[in-house]
């Protein structure tokens, strides 16, 4: 199978060939930067985007040049039929990689089918190696549940990032041994900056600069990667001894939005331009309305050309929004 080999561009001269799509904004997990301890009033299953609608604005993509898909929630694994969906996703897409962001609770119970469906690669978001803080966290008992999952994914030779969230007063005791894990298998552990978005605007996060000392103090000088390991805003670093990659995505001490190169489809069909904004094309109006795939086409352009410079989270206006409706 081949893929386009032309890349849409915004009107900053940014290539745009990412697309995250949210498949549920439903989680077996209520994180405390994410949900309330009882959760939230769920979408109406018939305003969510159909599989075979997603596809359509996934094809509409890689015909306008994206070239991979991350494949998000809430928890896209609670969503039945999702497996089937990658798999279609993968075949009739045109797209170098399809990767899956979870929580890791379901992940081991569906790695089988994850391989044959074609996956190319899995993040698993872990903030602790701490039972006690993992249930502080996530309100949740499922921490072993996680470190299973994450095991069994390394035995099948899944390729596997962790993304973990440091957090003031929360996690700062488990960023060396989040990054031991890089040290000790080929899993690359990325440390990601908490973004004031709803629930998590009240935590404090801890920056970039701050992670990276307290890992080199641990372990030595932290060598740029120049290489590209993904689709993503990561950058990556190599420690000596060390199997994996360590990665930061800092979107506030470090702002890559002068290289940004991807758009969000909500669960809604809302494709956003920025995590930031607001702004964005209804498409799932445009599919329901009976429109064909030019039309996807142009509304997935004009989208393109509505993304901001740069994000404004340093206006801090944006509490009432959460990570969960948006697509992690």
């Amino acid at each position: 199978m081949s893929w386009y080999t032309f890349v849409v561009q915004d009107g900053f001269g940014r290539n745009i060939d990412y697309l995250r799509v949210s498949v549920t904004d439903k989680c077996n997990l209520r994180c405390v930067y994410c949900m309330p301890p009882d959760g939230v009033k769920q979408v109406r299953h018939s305003d969510m985007l159909r599989f075979e609608e997603v596809l359509r604005v996934c094809s509409a993509a890689a015909r306008l040049g994206v070239c991979g898909v991350k494949v998000t929630g809430g928890e896209p694994l609670v969503r039945r039929g999702l497996t089937g969906f990658i798999r279609a996703l993968k075949q009739s897409a045109c797209l170098k990689n399809v990767t899956l962001t979870t929580n890791g609770l379901l992940l081991s119970g569906f790695l089988d089918e994850l391989l044959e469906a074609g996956i190319d690669a899995v993040n698993v978001s872990l903030d602790t190696l701490n039972k006690d803080v993992f249930r502080a966290i996530t309100r949740s008992d499922g921490f072993e549940q996680v470190l299973y999952s994450i095991h069994a994914a390394q035995e099948a030779s899944i390729s596997l990032k962790i993304n973990a969230v440091p957090m003031r007063g929360v996690n700062e005791a488990d960023i060396v041994p989040l990054a031991e894990l890089a040290r000790q298998k080929n899993v690359h552990v990325r440390f990601i900056e908490l973004m004031p978005l709803g629930l998590g605007a009240r935590i404090l996060p801890i920056p970039q600069a701050e992670v990276k000392a307290a890992l080199t103090q641990a372990f030595g000088t932290l060598e740029k990667f120049e290489g590209r390991l993904g689709n993503g805003p990561a950058s990556y670093y190599s420690a000596a001894g060390f199997a994996g990659k360590i990665g930061f995505i800092s979107a506030l001490s470090h702002s890559f939005c002068g290289s940004c190169n991807r758009l969000r489809l909500t669960g809604t069909g809302l494709l956003k331009t920025c995590l930031s904004s607001d702004i964005g094309v209804d498409l799932k109006a445009v599919i329901r309305s009976g429109g064909s795939d030019a039309a996807i086409d142009a509304a997935f352009r004009s989208a393109v050309m509505l993304k901001p410079a740069g994000h404004d989270f340093h206006t801090n206006q944006h509490v009432k929004k959460n990570m969960y409706s948006i697509g992690g």
